[in-house]
């Protein structure tokens, strides 16, 4: 039996009994979410880890961090370490987006280290195997061993795919009638219109998409439906084509959930302001109601070196409209593969826009977490407030650097500090009251 169809007999096991302790909620109401296909809990039958989590409505919004190792840098130990600080900058999730080196071996050290659920875009490694082990072309790569490949990363424990089912040959098609500035930015998605291209031959993964369910169901792995042709600018948002690639991917969902397969829907990547709450009332629509994965979204294009900025943004006002997971983005995005530094703030940003969401949806704690931070920022208690805050290190170093000489403030008011005049004042003004009230009984 898998998750889903446990939930939909209601049986309660260990697993929806950890899940829902974790997730602050009772396990009916978990049990519910996965029956109808809002929550999925992502949590492969191989891979052994305490932080069992739920993605998904009525549970607190999720961020996930990108890994990898690339053609120019191929070191387990450098991945690890990353795996390391996204752990410990709070990521709920991380995805392994090798493309470089012995990646069975980067998969399975990161997975063996991995206290958290891990994904990964199986494509990757069977057209980076193609290319740089067999020496072919990327549209070389077959059928039989993209296939393979994604049993073989179920096998290892790899608890959720993105896998790109939703380009089909009449999307490929319309991408040809409704030019783009940026055509398509997905790595995944432009391998797979390529080698459709190349063979004439419609999407393998949309073809047999049956045959994926099966395996997917056999190991418990859940299916991230990915947007290949999400718009790369702001320029392409919410084209026809991006739609179009929805309306499959919402024909897939429902075909994935009776196979007892959990789904969650990827979102787009680069999108205005003004757009992204309708793209979000969109997907739930289309897709009636599975988790929304959003990559970002970033909200301009022209700050690279800054992106984790413009992704937190549109991942706020995308969460706070009901998207449930934020997959971060780093200062690096456009630019580079990311560095431990780059890592830690992608996740930092990504947590303060989920945290900022999670106060508009209401979820349980978020905005006790912030009435505390209030109550010791009035009382000048600065240890409370370093160890509520979202990256505590580095509130500790600043607090380090802004001791005053003139008592427990900041070096930014020192002795003029607001709170410390205003509470001075409301003291004294207490003490008048007490006083007048005392001499009024006199007599």
């Amino acid at each position: 039996m898998s998750i889903r169809e446990d939930a939909l007999l209601n049986k309660q096991t260990d697993l929806f009994e950890v899940c829902a302790e974790n997730e602050n909620i009772d396990i009916e109401t978990l049990m519910a979410g996965v029956a109808e296909g809002t929550i999925a809990i992502p949590k492969n039958r191989h891979h052994d880890f305490k932080k069992i989590m739920a993605i998904g409505q009525g549970t607190a919004t999720k961020v996930n961090a990108n890994i990898g190792s690339s053609k120019d840098i191929a070191l387990l130990g450098s991945e690890l370490e990353k795996l390391d600080v996204s752990i410990k900058a709070g990521t709920d999730t991380v995805m392994d987006l090798s493309m470089g080196g012995d990646l069975d071996a980067v998969r399975r050290g990161i997975l063996a280290n991995c206290p958290v659920p891990l994904g990964t875009v199986p494509i990757y490694q069977a057209v980076a195997e193609t290319v740089e082990q067999k020496k072919k072309d990327i549209v070389e790569v077959t059928e039989d061993h993209i296939f393979k490949t994604i049993e073989k990363q179920a096998i290892d424990g790899v608890d959720f795919m993105t896998i790109h089912c939703g380009i089909t040959r009449d999307l490929q098609n319309r991408l040809l009638k409704q030019k783009r500035i940026m055509g398509v930015v997905s790595r995944g998605g432009s391998f797979l219109l390529e080698w459709m291209s190349h063979h004439d031959k419609e999407n393998p993964l949309y073809e047999h998409f049956d045959d994926l369910l099966a395996i997917l169901k056999e190991h418990e792995v859940t299916l991230s439906l990915g947007d290949g042709i999400r718009p790369g600018c702001l320029a392409d948002a919410t084209d026809r084509n991006q739609i179009q690639e929805l309306i499959h991917l919402g024909e897939l969902t429902e075909r994935a959930w009776d196979a007892g397969v959990q789904v969650i829907i990827e979102g787009p990547g680069h999108m205005p302001m003004d757009q992204i709450a309708a793209n979000v009332l969109l997907q739930k629509k289309m897709c009636k109601g599975a988790p929304f994965y959003v990559l970002g979204p970033l909200v301009t294009d022209v700050a690279p070196g800054y992106d984790h900025i413009t992704g937190a943004i549109g991942g706020a006002i995308a969460a706070a409209a009901g998207a449930d997971y934020l997959c971060y983005v780093t200062p690096a995005e456009h630019l580079k593969l990311p560095s431990i530094d780059d890592v830690h703030e992608g996740v930092i940003a990504s947590k303060i826009a989920a945290h900022a969401a999670d106060l508009v949806k209401g979820i349980p704690g978020a905005r006790e977490r912030d009435d505390e931070m209030a109550e010791r920022r009035n009382n000048l208690d600065w240890k409370g407030q370093i160890e509520l805050s979202m990256d505590p290190a580095k509130a500790a170093r600043f607090r380090k650097e802004g001791l005053s000489d003139k008592g427990p403030a900041c070096s930014m008011c020192g002795s003029y500090c607001a709170i410390q005049v205003f509470n001075r004042s409301e003291h004294n003004l207490e003490k008048e009251l007490k006083n007048d009230e005392s001499g009024s009984n006199c007599g």
